[in-house]
């Protein structure tokens, strides 16, 4: 009877483990912030990572952003009818003058915040989703966008509320603030995370060199480690609060990561979906 019962516990032991690897092994095979009960049912991790920044405070103030992902990477795609224009090889074209500014910036970094380990392939990344690189490398020599690149007024109606911090200095609006520049640079947080990334006395959040480096000394702040996911999500989320933004950036610092090469400027891929399209599923500024 008693070698009946260690037998028993012995089996319950064994099916106990194997039932506990095969959840470990669903959990893995998933995508992120997915895990698998007790029982192998897929459900949203508890510490799927969120931003404290209030929006006013954020880089962009939740601005819109471009929600084209990556194009994907067979070599030998099966034909479609109605391919997207972002499955095209030229998206993985960085223009030059944009490429140099994410590069001379990750340098910096790497010498002013050693700690944050700041990839210039996440300013990349985050300079694609908000402005299509500069609209496709249109730059100056100097780094400076050919005409302004700004967002829509935050007035509440569809984005935050944010009434105008720099008298219309840099959006040209004295009633409510606008994201400005290739990286969207809301005014307010401007004011103290704008640097001088080309060396020329200013700090222009229409300027590549001084954008970049911009981004990248806001995303280091806070003591983060971008080599570490969850620093590294929480930077990106305090950039821009959306899960849906978290998720796209980190399409593109993945491909770019993967491989990319310098075009000239301004003939890069502007991307075309935005987050704002109501008929994407964003707010309808119309009332």
């Amino acid at each position: 009877m008693a070698a009946q019962f260690d037998r028993r516990l012995r089996k319950a032991a064994v099916t106990t483990t194997v039932a506990a690897v095969a959840v470990a092994a669903l959990s893995a095979s998933q995508a992120p912030h997915v895990t698998a009960d007790a029982n192998g049912r897929q459900t949203t991790a508890d510490n799927v990572p969120t931003a404290d920044t209030p929006a006013e405070q954020s880089a962009t103030g939740n601005s819109p952003y471009y929600t084209d992902l990556p194009p994907l990477n067979s070599p030998s795609p099966a034909p479609t009818i109605g391919t997207p224009a972002s499955r095209q090889p030229s998206e993985a074209g960085i223009p030059a003058t944009v490429l140099d500014a994410y590069k001379k910036a990750e340098s910096e970094l790497r010498r002013s915040k050693p700690g944050c380990n700041l990839p210039w392939q996440l300013l990349a990344a985050i300079g694609k989703v908000e402005s299509g690189q500069a609209r496709g490398g249109r730059v100056s020599a100097d780094g400076t966008t050919i005409g302004k690149i700004i967002g829509p007024q935050l007035d509440g109606n569809g984005f935050a509320l944010i009434k105008d911090t720099d008298n219309g200095a840099y959006d040209g609006n004295s009633a409510y603030d606008n994201a400005v520049g290739p990286m969207q640079f809301i005014p307010s947080t401007w004011a103290w995370a704008g640097r001088d990334g080309n060396g020329d006395g200013k700090k222009d959040p229409n300027n590549i060199y001084d954008a970049a480096l911009s981004a990248g000394h806001y995303l280091c702040r806070n003591g983060w480690d971008l080599s570490v996911q969850a620093d590294l999500e929480s930077a990106i989320l305090s950039y821009n609060n959306s899960q849906d933004y978290l998720r796209t950036v980190l399409s593109w610092l993945e491909h770019y990561r993967k491989g990319t090469h310098e075009i000239p400027d301004g003939t890069g891929t502007l991307p075309v979906g935005r987050s704002d399209d109501p008929a994407a599923g964003g707010p309808d500024p119309s009332p």
